[in-house]
Parts: structure tokens; sequence; C-alpha cells
């Protein structure tokens, strides 16, 4: 069994620690590249491999690199989106792929449920306040996560964990997912409801929908009016769901507590874009499933998958062609 990594070099201990190396290695001889992910690199790494690791700094594996492993099994992204990887030559030879949008999406509802947490307590006004001489200004708008309603948009890795991290507070939980089933919605606990019901009834929003033309704008003047006044909105997926514009002019006249946004669109965002001016916008450089050591769970998952597979077993993360249209 060889295992062919190929991402660069200097990329790997940031993703793989000794132990997940090691782990990799009892399953078979691991050859890694032995420097940047230049095709030539690339191609020379994955010769004879069963199967390939990549991850961020990986370019397209065109059938040009393929041809250089005929009994190439199986490709573990280990990093975001499959689609700059993959190609149509890689469905054609019948290759597997699986990612990691799981341990990604740890990270991802656990930046969420920070920002749902510090929000409801407001913490970022009373802060302020501090920083500028005050003390207690502000503590009548701090919230428990009691008695709330919380909506979540789209149930996928993120928004499945975020739903169970929820289930540690007594919140009720309200899902709008249309691929959601009611039996999956059941097991995480959360009662579905349409798009209006969850914007008109919700405290706090996080959103974790994936970027797709029906999302595109998700979040615009008629959406966020839907909302009540003082409600929370957490954007720990993509940038394009909601309008930024909108979201500005809906904020400036007064509207929401707070918006958390860790995603933008485009990214990073102008120097000029007003929700910079907002102090109750609050901003992160899309940082949400990338902490330092967090990412060294990736490395771990794609060890779990690699033995999955070779036993028999369903991976979690497994993609397939029609897949890809609704992957960001």
């Amino acid at each position: 069994m060889r295992i062919a990594m190929l991402q660069p070099h200097d990329s790997v201990p940031s993703i793989f620690s000794e132990k997940a190396l090691k782990r990799l290695e009892k399953i078979g001889e691991v050859v890694r590249n032995p420097g940047t992910a230049s095709d030539e690199n690339v191609k020379k790494t994955i010769e004879g491999a069963d199967i390939a690791i990549t991850s961020w700094g990986n370019t397209t594996l065109h059938a040009d690199i393929l041809d250089a492993a005929p009994n190439l099994r199986l490709i573990v992204h280990a990093a975001g989106s499959i689609k700059p990887i993959v190609c149509d030559a890689v469905w054609e030879r019948g290759i597997r792929v699986t990612g990691s949008p799981k341990p990604l999406g740890i990270g991802v509802a656990e930046t969420a449920l920070g920002f749902t947490i510090s929000a409801a307590k407001n913490y970022y006004n009373l802060n302020a306040s501090l920083h500028n001489g005050g003390w207690g200004e502000g503590k009548e708008n701090i919230r428990e996560l009691y008695d709330l309603t919380v909506g979540v948009i789209g149930a996928g890795w993120a928004g499945g964990h975020y739903l169970r991290l929820m289930q540690n507070f007594d919140v009720e939980t309200l899902l709008y997912d249309p691929y959601c089933s009611k039996e999956k919605a059941a097991v995480l606990h959360t009662t579905l409801a349409d798009l209006e019901t969850v914007l008109r009834k919700s405290d706090i929003i996080s959103i974790h929908a994936p970027s797709i033309p029906e999302t595109n704008n998700m979040f615009n003047r008629d959406t966020l009016a839907m909302m009540k006044k003082d409600a929370i909105l957490i954007n720990t997926a993509r940038g394009s769901i909601i309008n930024e514009a909108d979201l500005y002019a809906h904020m400036k006249a007064g509207n929401l507590k707070y918006a958390c946004i860790d995603v933008f669109n485009p990214e990073p965002p102008a120097v000029d874009n007003p929700l910079r001016t907002l102090p109750n916008v609050i901003m992160t450089p899309h940082l949400a499933g990338l902490a330092a050591n967090g990412k060294l769970r990736i490395g771990m998952h794609a060890a779990e998958e690699i033995e999955k597979f070779l036993a028999g077993e369903k991976m979690d993360c497994e993609a397939t062609r029609a897949m890809l249209a609704t992957m960001a």
C-alpha cells in the first residue's frame, strides 16, 4: 500500500501531527512531496500510489498526473472544498474522493457558538464601554442562552454540530434546510421550519449553508426585515449568502443587536466597506475552521477515512461528481 502526500512539504506539520503520520505509516508506505506542489513534484510523488492525500496548496490532479498512478483508488483532500482538486478524469477512472468537511465543521460550529454566547452576553459593547471609561452601560442587554429561539440555516457538518452544541442550553432551535429529512432533524433535536418562520421567530440566527445559487443573497433587504429588531445574525458559512449593502442599510437604521461576520464577498472586504464603520458588526478574517491546533484534527480524520476505505466501511465525507454542485 503506497500513500502519496502531495501537499507542499512545509505545510504538512500544520495538518498532520506526529500521531497522525504514524497512523498513516501503519497503513502503508508514506511518500511525501519534497517541495512545492508543482506539477513536476506532484507527478513524481504520486508515482505508483494507491492513495493520494491533497491539501491547501494543491492544484487539480489532471489526467497527466493521474497517468503516473494507474492503481490510484482514493484521493483524500485534507482541506476545504474538493473543487480545485478533482476533474473529470478522476471520476472517469473510478477514483473515490473524500474531504474534510467534518473536522472543519467542528471548528466552524465552535466559532459560531463563541459568537452566540458573546453576542447574547453583550460582551462587545461592554468591552468598548470599559475601554472608553465606562462600567455598566449595556448590562441591561445581557441575555443568557435560556428561553431563546435559535435559528439555524443549513444542517451540514457545521450546522449539525452547532445544533448538537445547542443541546447544552435551554433554547429552542429551528432549522431551515430543504435537504434535511425529518429523521435527521429529530436526531439533531431540532424543528424543521420554512425560512420565514425561522427569520421571524429566532432571537439568534446562525448561517451554515453552502454557496449555491439558491443561497446567493439569501439575506437581503426583504429577508432581513423579517428578523426581530434585536436579533443576532451570525455568518461563518459563505459571504455570498448575505447582501452586504442591504445588511449595512438595515443595521445603520438601528436594526439587529449584532451581526457577527467571519466571511465576506469578496474577501478580504474592501477597506471602505461600510460594515467596518458599524460597532455592532463584529468582523473576523475567515478564521472559523482554521484554528492552528484545530487543523490537526484534519490529519487524524484523513487517516480515519483511509482506514474506513480499506476496511470496506462507509467513509464520513465521501464526495461524488453530483455533489460538487452543492460544494463551496
